[in-house]
């Protein structure tokens, strides 16, 4: 029996009106996303479809109108809506885990916990209809699996509830860090021509619940498409994304799943260096992962006569790659560098939360061939608790551990 897939093309970025936009493109009835709206909405919204051209591109534009409240609502208050709505159990569920996500990324960049937060973006009536029209859309179609490109982020800077925030802005990062997807500004960019925002919170926590590869499209077979359109018309770029439907025979996915995770190429940088003080090092593998790293570490070593030395090693993607050198050469004191390709073979993961009676703790959950294989609490969030709570780091982190394992066995749903 063939499974039903779909790659999402996001090489101008995502946004909740542009999915919904593609969904309809792609044949999911429009009503069927204001059916799931109006169950959950608590005054009246109403999504309309219009056909639109992005840099002569025919495409979907999908507009949420009635969303002139100012009632700022709450992770909490977002949660009940959804709890008491008659919505399909599955599409409560995405629509969950896409404002869970959102609620975590933002209390993270704040400083505060999601339950205290007010989320201006999040509560609003067009962030509700977009997230469950999505979620409506993509349980419509009945997908097997969704896969997206790396993510174009944009670049420059935008005003929002906040102030002035640079973009990506932090939220969006959080989220895309978090699901380990990939990112970038886009095709063009820098100070001289900034993109502006290309992808949006709901854009990236949308994605990020929804998709479980990312890389090229996959081998399928193609049945269609659709074009979502962004509210923006920008010279020479088509504002829109692309979901691509199609197909691909079981025993194809069987024997996909058999040979493990997809691989992806990327660059290892090396260096030799021997006349730099140590104390530096710490800071220079922090800049390194904030260029775009996917991973730093020294070795120590012993050069040509005699001399103690490191081994500067450094994962990166191919286009993050001048990046990474260029904090090599300014930051430490090496004068070359050495690369070559490798194929990395990432688990699929995505980041959850265990609630510890002292507070919360964010679990790394990895899963091979769709089964849960390791589950880790994230360091950072053991030794914060610990510090506040005046407990041992080594029996938090063994409590969440024991947690996390014991929610896992009896349902990976029992994770918040």
């Amino acid at each position: 029996m063939d499974r039903r897939i779909a790659w999402i093309d996001c090489g101008s970025g995502a946004s909740g009106d542009m999915l919904l936009g593609a969904l309809v493109a792609a044949g999911v009835p429009l009503e069927v996303l204001t059916t799931a709206v109006d169950m959950v909405a608590p005054e009246s919204v109403e999504l309309t479809a219009a056909r639109v051209t992005r840099n002569g591109l025919a495409a979907t534009h999908v507009t949420v109108d009635g969303t002139d409240s100012t009632h700022h609502r709450t992770w909490a208050d977002v949660r009940k809506l959804l709890d008491e709505s008659e919505l399909d159990d599955a599409v409560r569920q995405q629509a969950h885990e896409t404002f869970r996500r959102l609620a975590e990324a933002e209390a993270k960049v704040h400083g505060t916990t999601p339950d205290a937060i007010h989320f201006h973006e999040v509560g609003a009536l067009d962030a509700i209809a977009d997230v469950v029209g999505v979620c409506a859309g993509f349980a419509h179609l009945g997908l097997d699996a969704v896969s997206a490109s790396p993510v174009a982020v944009g670049s420059g800077f935008v005003r929002a509830a906040h102030g002035r925030l640079p973009v990506p802005v932090p939220a969006v990062v959080e989220l895309l860090a978090g699901a380990g997807a990939p990112s970038y500004a886009g095709e063009t960019g820098g100070e001289a021509a900034p993109l502006g925002e290309l992808c949006t919170p709901t854009g990236a926590a949308l994605l990020t619940t929804h998709v479980t590869g990312w890389g090229g499209q996959p081998p399928m077979q193609v049945s269609g498409q659709g074009f979502g359109a962004g509210t923006r018309e920008v010279p020479g770029r088509a504002n829109v994304v692309r979901l691509v439907l199609g197909t691909v025979p079981d025993s194809a996915a069987q024997g996909a799943a058999a040979q493990g995770p997809p691989t992806s190429t990327q660059v290892v940088v090396e260096c030799n260096v021997d006349d730099l003080d140590p104390r530096i090092w710490p800071a220079v593998l922090q800049r390194l992962l904030a260029a775009g790293a996917a991973d730093a570490w020294l070795t120590p070593i012993l050069m040509k006569k005699g001399r103690p030395a490191h081994l500067l090693a450094v994962l990166v993607d191919p286009d993050r790659l001048d990046a990474v050198c260029q904090v090599i050469f300014t930051e430490t004191s090496a004068i070359g560098v050495r690369s070559h390709q490798v194929r990395k073979q990432p688990l699929d993961r995505e980041i959850r939360t265990v609630a510890l009676p002292d507070g919360p703790v964010r679990v790394k959950v990895a899963m091979y061939a769709g089964a849960v294989v390791n589950v880790q609490p994230e360091y950072d969030d053991v030794a914060a608790l610990a510090e506040r709570t005046g407990r041992p780091v080594k029996s938090v982190l063994a409590e969440a551990a024991a947690l996390a394992q014991a929610q896992i066995s009896g349902g990976a749903s029992a994770l918040d």
